[in-house]
């Protein structure tokens, strides 16, 4: 088998957002269902360009669970390691949409999640080795058996993959930790296993102590990443290495959703380091999938092509 550009693992679930703007969840009417879940969006985005993407997940023994199925083979990723966990449902998730820049979420993740009880044996180890990139999230930290698990098959990566590209999504949701404090102390065992973090200024903060993008980026470097990029929202995007610095100004584009805006930048870059592009040309073309990404209700559904984001590259000139 030949080797994937992207491996993801993570959150998977049905997402329910609603028709109307600007309301609260209980006086809305009409919701749309989409295929949802960070890590399930990033496969979906780079599959969307191009890349030979998979993801690393699980069901519950539902209907939805088959929906994923059909729904990942759609979008052209690889669902051969989304396993059934019998004992609980597929997540779902409900969000109210007040942009420009306040949707929040409501999770129905309880007691458990099914992607929270992967264990090593759900991955195939050499697969995972030969990917070109392999992407990790927070979440998976935030509970056990999963926190282990992901540590564990970080660790078989790092130790046995030369200059392979391991992503960090530091993917910090609040509600699913008890302690920040130790949200923190994970995020930093996950970091030493990989290559690139990505994170938002509260994420970077859980992880390294700051918000100002350029010391949190310093931070993230010391700990021996190769790359750190810090997403600003309305202020762009900064990224360091050890030799170059990048500042991108946002792509103005009316909100709707800016749930999925992440996802499609993680996505992007993830298929841009998978084929060997420029830094900076990696960067703008996922800052600008993250901005049409907002300006959509959706996210995996109405994820931009690669057209899509030519054209938005080209009208920000």
């Amino acid at each position: 088998m030949p080797a994937f550009d992207l491996i993801a693992t993570g959150r998977v679930g049905i997402d329910l957002y609603p028709v109307q703007s600007g309301v609260s969840l209980g006086e809305v009417t009409e919701f749309r269902r989409f295929l949802g879940g960070s890590a399930t969006n990033v496969a979906v985005q780079a599959a969307r360009l191009g890349s030979q993407s998979a993801i690393v997940t699980k069901v519950g023994d539902d209907p939805f669970g088959g929906y994923v199925r059909r729904a990942l083979e759609e979008f052209g990723v690889d669902p051969s390691w989304v396993g059934t966990e019998v004992t609980l449902r597929t997540p779902i998730v409900f969000c109210e949409l007040h942009p420009p820049d306040d949707f929040p979420l409501l999770f129905y993740r309880e007691p458990s999640a099914p992607d929270l009880q992967l264990e090593v044996d759900d991955f195939d180890l050499d697969a995972v080795r030969k990917a070109k990139v392999f992407w990790t999230t927070g979440t998976g930290l935030s509970a056990e058996p999963s926190r282990s698990t992901l540590l564990e098959v970080m660790a078989e990566r790092a130790s046995s993959s030369d200059h392979a590209i391991t992503i960090h999504d530091l993917d910090h949701r609040p509600m699913f930790w008890d302690d920040e404090e130790a949200a923190g102390e994970f995020a930093r065992q996950a970091l030493a296993y990989a290559t690139v973090a990505v994170g938002n200024q509260d994420e970077v903060e859980v992880a390294v102590g700051t918000r100002d993008p350029k010391e949190a980026a310093e931070r993230l470097l010391d700990l021996g990443l190769e790359l750190a990029i810090v997403k600003q929202g309305p202020k762009g995007v900064y990224a360091r290495t050890a030799d170059e610095e990048i500042e991108l100004a946002p792509i103005r584009l009316d909100v709707v959703n800016g749930l999925g805006a992440g996802d499609a930048f993680g996505g992007t870059l993830s298929h841009g380091l998978a084929h060997g592009w420029p830094l900076e040309k990696t960067l703008s073309a996922a800052n600008a999938a993250g901005a049409i990404a907002a300006s959509r209700l959706a996210c995996a559904d109405e994820f931009p092509t690669q057209q899509e984001i030519q054209d938005a590259l080209s009208g920000s000139d």
